[in-house]
């Protein structure tokens, strides 16, 4: 089986500083990068968020934002795949685009469709006004034309199984010629759940010779997904922004804890972990950053 490919998640947008110390400023962002780093994490998923006091908790395009961030991760973890997110609400794209031309990462995240972005409560309310978090496929094309233009891999994010059915059909018609990187997101409540069961289904569907990934969403139910994922042969993420519960339930003090426990259950199933470098040679990217190349 193949060496699996470790990508840590370091933050997000949801989990708010306030209640949970996650990063936000470039020394913490590149703090909890090098925790990742050292327990085998190659490659780390970046969100930006707002600088100023007390701000944290909302996003940030601003590229000077994004530049100062992964110029900390990448001095602190020499080597590492930087990974970044595009999700935005609405048809203007210009921020997620300014920080993609500014940062360079070899990796962007791609939402392959559209999805109600929906949670409850307890009692059945809602945690959130509802969203619709549009990503139809003018809005999907446009983000494949700058990736390109700046030699960045796209991942496709799919939550739901149309998304991962037609992943390679949108790629095809939007000028991506290869099968694409797939990123199954599951555990969020209105698209596919965390369910290790339904692994060997969603992967029937995955263009033949395409790498794939799972995001696991939740808390210590998480962790049989997996356990699963790494025993069929796929690559790996965790992070804050995905969970902050290790498999016994406690809480992560670190993204590095996630880590760690997430590599120990991929050697349990068999798997060996790829370095910076054999996760560059695997995932068919550019072997250095793209700043030091330029």
């Amino acid at each position: 089986m193949e060496k699996a490919v470790v990508t840590c998640a370091l933050t997000g947008v949801l989990t708010n500083p306030a209640d949970y110390p996650a990063p936000v400023t470039p020394e913490e962002m590149a703090r909890e990068a090098k925790r990742a780093y050292d327990e085998g994490a190659g490659v780390v998923h970046v969100h930006f968020r707002r600088q100023e006091p007390n701000m944290g908790h909302l996003p940030s395009w601003e590229p000077q934002v994004a530049s100062a961030i992964i110029a900390a991760i990448r001095d602190a973890c020499p080597g590492i795949i930087v990974n970044q997110t595009t999700g935005v609400i609405g048809d203007d794209i210009t921020g997620p685009l300014k920080c993609l031309a500014a940062v360079r990462p070899e990796i962007a995240a791609l939402n392959a469709g559209s999805l109600n972005y929906l949670k409850t409560r307890g009692d059945g309310t809602w945690a959130w006004p509802p969203l619709l978090f549009d990503n139809p496929v003018d809005k999907i094309r446009k983000f494949l034309q700058a990736m390109r233009a700046e030699g960045i891999e796209p991942e496709f994010e799919c939550f739901d199984l149309g998304m991962v059915r037609t992943a390679a059909a949108i790629g095809r018609n939007c000028g991506y010629d290869r099968p694409p990187k797939y990123n199954l997101v599951m555990g969020v409540e209105s698209g596919m759940p965390a369910d290790p069961e339904l692994l060997p289904y969603l992967v029937r569907f995955i263009a033949a010779g395409a790498r794939w990934s799972v995001t696991a969403i939740g808390r210590k139910e998480i962790w049989p997904l997996h356990r699963r994922t790494a025993e069929f042969g796929g690559d790996l993420r965790t992070g804050l922004e995905d969970s902050i519960h290790l498999p016994d339930g406690s809480r992560a003090a670190s993204n590095g804890d996630l880590v760690k426990a997430l590599v120990a259950m991929a050697r349990e199933a068999g798997r060996t972990i790829a370095s910076p470098e054999e996760a560059r040679v695997a995932l068919h990217l550019s072997q250095q950053p793209k700043e030091a190349l330029s």
